[in-house]
């Protein structure tokens, strides 16, 4: 009997084990934490919580919402997985050394009180919480995590989805972070950081686990992104205008990661003015070119948006060269390619970054 209900755990498992390999343990209750992950310097973690999922970009974005999430104006707006575009209307875009870090909690705390003693921390540290709600008033499912299609974008699929994770299928941290949920909670709170501010997100819910997460089902979860002011490298991105004549005299064409906008906005950030003033030094050198300026997205989002909101961009880089600069308006024609010529794969932060670019093409 003992073999034979081996055989039947392992023919149940067998679809997601053909891409995992051999057949997988269920989530089991967590008595350390995954190797190499650590706390943030920001805020000590909840008493006898155990790390369960860990990533750690030394550069990175963190679009954190400062009220709830609402449905997209574009009423067939969607993202990859078809669900219905939600976004805050309030929100604060921050970079630095971003942590994300998945916590389980012993049994029987809540969401309301994990998420209370994390407020407690940040007050204890100076800081103030900016934003804060509860269940469907954050707006989006608010029964679903990082996972799921075809409905409401979740809060927690505003930071991230289950294609960004890099935890094992079958995993304590797979599960914490895809599994349906109950009861949840969410801060955003600022901590000053000398002359600089820190950003915290927290997220707390009942995990609503089954099959192989049934061992957590009924914990607490706390997913904590931790932002920490650093200032950018700038050596890959401030492309100067001899380099940019080169790559196109050679190419045809060059990618720039120096202009810079909002989420989902098409407003120039005051950051990209050195690679604007760079692209009028290369066009007044050389007075018969032409180019065309072509905004490029990542996969985030239906494909006619996206085609749009490149557009845009690409108006909008044209715009300050014209304005700003003394450009002829004729020397510069704007294009909106979307998501259509990715240079990097769309699965991971990193290959989306590359993917959100401008580029100028030679027209003639």
């Amino acid at each position: 009997m003992p073999n034979f209900r081996l055989f039947t755990c392992c023919l149940a498992l067998w679809s997601a084990a053909l891409v995992s390999g051999p057949c997988q343990a269920d989530a089991v209750i967590p008595t350390a934490d995954i190797p190499n992950a650590a706390d943030s310097p920001l805020l000590k973690r909840y008493e006898g919580a155990f790390i369960v999922s860990y990533t750690r970009h030394d550069y990175a974005e963190l679009d954190i919402p400062l009220s709830p999430l609402k449905p997209s104006a574009t009423a067939d707006e969607r993202d990859g997985r078809n669900n219905r575009v939600y976004r805050p209307e309030q929100a604060e875009t921050a970079a630095g050394t971003l942590t994300r870090l998945a916590y389980v909690l012993p049994a029987d705390r809540s969401p309301l009180e994990v998420l209370r003693n994390y407020q407690d921390e940040v007050t204890a540290a100076g800081g103030s919480v900016a934003f804060e709600c509860k269940l469907d008033a954050c707006g989006g499912d608010p029964h679903r995590a990082s996972e799921g299609g075809g409905g409401k974008m979740s809060l927690t699929q505003h930071f991230f989805y289950d294609s960004d994770l890099k935890d094992k299928a079958f995993s304590n941290g797979a599960c914490a972070l895809t599994s349906r949920i109950n009861d949840q909670r969410f801060f955003a709170a600022r901590i000053p950081r000398g002359d600089a501010t820190a950003w915290l997100a927290v997220q707390t819910y009942q995990l609503n686990g089954n099959t192989y997460c049934k061992a957590l089902n009924g914990r607490t979860i706390a997913i904590v992104h931790a932002l920490e002011p650093k200032a950018r490298d700038r050596k890959m991105v401030a492309v100067q205008a001899d380099d940019m004549r080169k790559a196109i005299d050679q190419d045809g064409s060059i990618s720039l990661y120096g202009i810079y906008f909002d989420t989902a906005a098409a407003t120039l950030k005051p950051e990209s003015a050195p690679t604007l003033k760079e692209i009028a030094a290369l066009l007044s050198a050389q007075p018969d070119l032409a180019l065309l300026v072509v905004g490029h997205t990542d996969s985030q989002g239906q494909y006619d948006y996206n085609v749009r909101l490149s557009e845009r961009r690409a108006q909008a880089v044209k715009t300050a060269l014209v304005s700003q600069y003394g450009i002829a308006a004729g020397r510069l024609t704007p294009a909106g390619a979307g998501m259509m010529a990715p240079v990097a794969t769309n699965t991971t932060e990193e290959g989306r970054a590359k993917n959100r670019r401008v580029a100028l093409v030679r027209a003639h």
